[in-house]
C-alpha cells in the first residue's frame, strides 16, 4: 500500500501499489466523467502532480498525445486513468470544475449561473467560468472546439484509430 495526498481536499489516502489514479479518485467518490472509458483519449481525468512525479508510472505515447491537445495541460499534467501509483510521496491536484458530458447537457444549463467552472471534456478548456451566466455562445464554443480537436487528432492517428475517433 502507498500513501498519496489529494488537493485541494487536503486528504491523505492509502492505495494499492499499481492502482491507477483514476481508481483512487473514484474510490474517494470524486465525480470523474471518464468520457473515453479510461482509454487515455480525453481530458476528463486530467490532474496535476504537485510533487512526487517519480512515484508514478511513466507517461505512455497515448497519454503524451492526449495531453498535447489539452489546453490546460502543463509539464506536471497527467491523465489519472493512465498513471499508476508505484511509490509513496505523491501529491496530486484535481482541477476545479465540472466536465460537460455533451452539448445537450450544456444546452440544459443555458440561462443559469455556473456553480463551478464548466470544462470541455476533450481539451480541458474552461467553457464558462464559475459564477458567470451560461449563454448560447458556450454551445458554439464547444462545437468549435470539438471540430478543431477532431480534425487535429485525426491527422495524427493511424487509419484504424481515425474511425474510432470520428465515430464517437
Amino acid at each position: 500500500m502507498k500513501q498519496i495526498k489529494l488537493q485541494p481536499l487536503n486528504q491523505e489516502v492509502e492505495v494499492a501499489t499499481e492502482s491507477t489514479l483514476l481508481s483512487v479518485l473514484l474510490e474517494q467518490e470524486m465525480n470523474v466523467l471518464q468520457a473515453c472509458g479510461g482509454q487515455g483519449r480525453c481530458a476528463t481525468c486530467h490532474i496535476y502532480v504537485q510533487s512526487g512525479k517519480e512515484a508514478l508510472s511513466p507517461k505512455s505515447e497515448q497519454e503524451i498525445l492526449t495531453l498535447s491537445f489539452i489546453t490546460t495541460s502543463k509539464e506536471n499534467s497527467r491523465l489519472a486513468c493512465q498513471a499508476r501509483v508505484l511509490q509513496d510521496g505523491l501529491v496530486i491536484e484535481v482541477p476545479q470544475g465540472m466536465y460537460i458530458g455533451s452539448l445537450g447537457e450544456l444546452k440544459s444549463l443555458i440561462g443559469k449561473r455556473a456553480q463551478q467552472n464548466l470544462i470541455h471534456p476533450l481539451t480541458g478548456e474552461v467553457l464558462v467560468e464559475e459564477g458567470k451566466l451560461i449563454l448560447r455562445s458556450a454551445l458554439e464554443k464547444m462545437t468549435e472546439i470539438d471540430s478543431t480537436f477532431t480534425a487535429d487528432l485525426s491527422q495524427m492517428l493511424l487509419p484504424s484509430e481515425k474511425s474510432q475517433v470520428l465515430n464517437r
